[in-house]
């Protein structure tokens, strides 16, 4: 190859020389240019990934934290039976009306849904009452340990405007009981089970 070179004429030799500068930056434009910025992203994405595993860490470190939160929710005694449940709700939202003095006119269907740990009682009451009165009755209802949170609120005075009339949609959570686990089989089917054999028939006597 440098024989051949050598023999070329010098005008010849800048061409050949030329040809080789372009294509080496015709090369490096297609396959080495667009390589720069992988370094940067590579960087970016270790930085993410780096505080995507400060957060799940941070979230670890808390699980003792959950669990003693879990464990005082269990202890607030929300483990109503279901018979008491609507029964409860009820006799909450009265007592709660006597003590605050507010007037409840009118008191919508309950209605219940549920997920794999609570179950949701809502009702719609329509009250009449002053507006500490009001403030009273729907503070005392979400306070301490209640079961009861108010999810919506509609307010309009009254003709007189000496009062207000309240749409008010409250929502008690209960927690579920847990479902009854089956019970264990005895020692004996399960050695039986195990190796396969069904249980012996009873056969009757001939006569």
């Amino acid at each position: 190859m440098s024989a051949y070179f050598d023999n070329l004429r010098p005008f010849e030799k800048r061409v050949v020389f030329g040809v080789a500068v372009l294509l080496f930056i015709v090369l490096n434009f297609w396959f080495v240019f667009p390589r720069f910025s992988d370094l940067a992203n590579t960087k970016i994405r270790r930085r993410e990934a780096e505080k995507k595993l400060a957060d799940y860490q941070a979230e670890i470190r808390q699980i003792p934290l959950y669990e003693r939160q879990v464990k005082e929710l269990e202890s607030e005694n929300l483990g109503v039976p279901p018979e008491e449940q609507a029964i409860q709700f009820s006799r909450a939202i009265q007592s709660q009306q006597a003590q605050s003095g507010v007037n409840i006119i009118s008191t919508g269907k309950q209605t219940t849904r549920t997920n794999q740990f609570f179950l949701e009682i809502s009702q719609t009451i329509n009250v009449q009452a002053r507006e500490e009165q009001l403030v009273n009755f729907l503070y005392n209802l979400g306070s301490g340990n209640s079961l009861i949170r108010v999810r919506e609120l509609s307010l309009k005075a009254d003709q007189p405007r000496h009062q207000l009339n309240a749409n008010v949609t409250l929502v008690a959570s209960f927690q579920k009981k847990p479902a009854a686990r089956a019970p264990a089989p005895s020692p004996a089917a399960t050695k039986t089970a195990a190796a396969g054999v069904s249980p012996p028939l009873s056969t009757a006597k001939r006569p």
